[in-house]
């Protein structure tokens, strides 16, 4: 049976190659963008089963609406993803308040609006997907974005929450954690922080080491969130790409060693 779709971010990066995904092989979407306009290519590809809201997720009230209003066109909401968000740039003491709160606006609390107006429709209708598109940058972190990361391991958490609350519910949860993908993450749409000279060394190691990464293709994470939302029992969190199965485990294993290296301590604090 086909799905209906509510994806946020929908006119570039990974929000675009969703929806082109899940309209190709019949579903319907609700397409948001902070100007629908960016989207009047998806109506004329796909006519009826593409709705093109114009969307800003910071604006909790027009969040609701346009739920509302997809939830009323189609008659129901099957696949909710949170997908709208970009990348800030910047050491954390180059990090101004408002380019932080700016980050958790979009990023966690975006996020946090979409899943609180799909929720009572889901609840409703007894069942539902929720999909928050996170990345590898949610469960690691590396210099010079440590404001991107604080939005997404806010979002980790909120979601690791999120799952455990609703699944006796008929509600499933899924985080997306992609690695690098040829995406306008790091163009056009992201922030950058005025620099200070102090951290130069870090941008010039930060930037050789992007420069080695293979990029994924957008498209072929579309192919894949497919697979996901199609499964049985979808995981809680799935890398897409490999840089997360080739970096990932020697983090947590850095972090098991260095708990196990002060467990001692960690008893004598017990009191």
């Amino acid at each position: 049976m086909s799905k209906v779709w509510f994806v946020t971010g929908s006119s570039r990066g990974f929000g675009r190659r969703f929806v082109e995904a899940a309209l190709d092989r019949g579903d319907r979407v609700a397409a948001t963008a902070r100007d629908a306009g960016n989207l009047s290519d998806l109506s004329g590809r796909y006519g009826d089963a593409v709705l093109a809201l114009t969307l800003d997720v910071t604006d909790k009230d027009a969040v609701f609406a346009a739920v509302g209003r997809a939830r009323e066109h189609f008659g129901r909401l099957d696949v909710v993803v949170n997908n709208a968000g970009y990348g800030l740039f910047g050491a954390v003491e180059e990090l101004t308040e408002r380019a932080l709160r700016d980050q958790l606006e979009t990023n966690l609390f975006g996020a946090l609006w979409v899943t609180q107006a799909a929720l009572p429709h889901l609840r409703e209708q007894g069942g539902g997907h929720i999909v928050q598109i996170s990345s590898t940058g949610g469960v690691a972190a590396w210099p010079l974005v440590g404001g991107y990361h604080a939005s997404k391991w806010a979002l980790e958490g909120l979601t690791e929450s999120l799952a455990q609350e609703v699944a006796d519910l008929g509600i499933q949860v899924t985080l997306i954690e992609p690695g690098a993908y040829a995406t306008d993450w790091g163009g056009e749409s992201a922030v950058h922080s005025e620099p200070i000279p102090a951290y130069d060394g870090a941008r010039e190691a930060l930037g050789a080491f992007v420069a080695t990464l293979d990029l994924g293709d957008p498209a072929a994470a579309g192919r894949a969130l497919l697979e996901v939302v199609d499964a049985d029992e979808p995981p809680l969190r799935v890398f897409l790409g490999t840089q997360g199965n080739e970096m990932l485990p020697q983090v947590y294993a850095d972090r098991l060693r260095t708990w196990a290296d002060w467990q001692e301590l960690s008893v004598r604090a017990q009191g």
